[in-house]
C-alpha cells in the first residue's frame, strides 16, 4: 500500500518490500485507525501492519511478520519472522524479537529486552472462561531482560531488569532483577554476576 494513502504516514527512507501490507483496517472498532510508521523501516516480504498503530523509526521485520491495532512501538525494533504481535501491546525502544515469537494483548516489552525464538508469553489465566477478556493480563520483561529460546511465560508475570532466563523454561513467578532462573517451573539457579564465559572471552558476558 502506498505511504501517502490517506490515515498511513509512513517516514523517509522506507523499504517495503512486495507483498507487504501496510494498513490493513481491523474488525474490531479502533477510535484512531491512523497508522503511523518513522523513518528507516525496512518490511520484509508478508509483513502486515494494522492501521490504529504507532512505530518509531528504524523498525526492522523478518517475512510474515503480522502486527496489530492500537500498539506502541518504540525505536530501533526488530521483530524476527513468523512472530505475531497482538493489540494493546507496547515495545520500547531497541527490543530484539527473534523469529517466531507470540506477543499477546496487553503484554509490555521494556527497553533494550531480547526474546529468543519461539518464546511464547501468555495473558489468559483461565482459557475460555466466561470473564475471559475481562481479565486479561500480559507480561511485562524487563529492561535489558533476556529470555532464552522456547521460553513460556504465564500471564500477568514480571521479568526484572537484566534478568536471563533459559532456554525452555516456564516462567510461572516473577523473576528478580538480575537472577538467572531455568526449568519447568523456572527457578533461581544464580545470579546475572556469577555469569562466566566458557570460552574465556570475556570476563563476565553481562557487567
Amino acid at each position: 500500500m502506498a505511504p501517502k494513502d490517506d490515515g498511513i504516514i509512513i517516514g523517509p527512507n522506507h523499504h517495503i518490500e512486495q507483498t507487504c501490507l501496510v494498513g490493513y483496517v481491523p474488525q474490531r472498532p479502533v477510535p484512531d485507525l491512523t497508522l503511523r510508521l518513522g523513518a528507516n523501516c525496512f518490511l520484509r516480504t508478508g509483513t502486515i501492519i494494522y492501521c490504529g498503530t504507532t512505530i518509531g523509526d528504524n523498525l526492522q521485520t523478518g517475512h510474515n511478520v503480522i502486527i496489530r491495532e492500537e500498539n506502541t512501538i518504540g525505536n530501533d525494533v526488530s521483530i524476527g519472522t513468523g512472530s505475531i504481535v497482538e493489540h494493546h501491546v507496547i515495545i520500547e525502544d531497541g527490543v530484539r524479537i527473534h523469529s517466531q515469537a507470540f506477543i499477546p494483548e496487553f503484554s509490555k516489552l521494556e527497553q533494550g529486552c531480547w526474546l529468543g525464538p519461539n518464546v511464547v508469553l501468555t495473558n489468559a489465566l483461565h482459557p475460555q472462561c466466561p470473564q475471559v477478556k475481562n481479565c486479561l493480563k500480559g507480561a511485562t520483561i524487563g529492561r535489558r531482560a533476556k529470555i532464552g529460546a522456547n521460553t513460556t511465560i504465564l500471564p500477568d508475570r514480571k521479568v526484572g531488569e537484566d534478568a536471563l532466563v533459559g532456554a525452555g523454561s516456564v516462567v510461572v513467578k516473577d523473576v528478580p532483577p538480575r537472577t538467572v532462573v531455568a526449568g519447568n517451573p523456572a527457578r533461581v539457579i544464580k545470579q546475572i554476576d556469577e555469569l562466566d564465559c566458557p570460552y574465556d572471552l570475556v570476563e563476565r558476558p553481562y557487567l
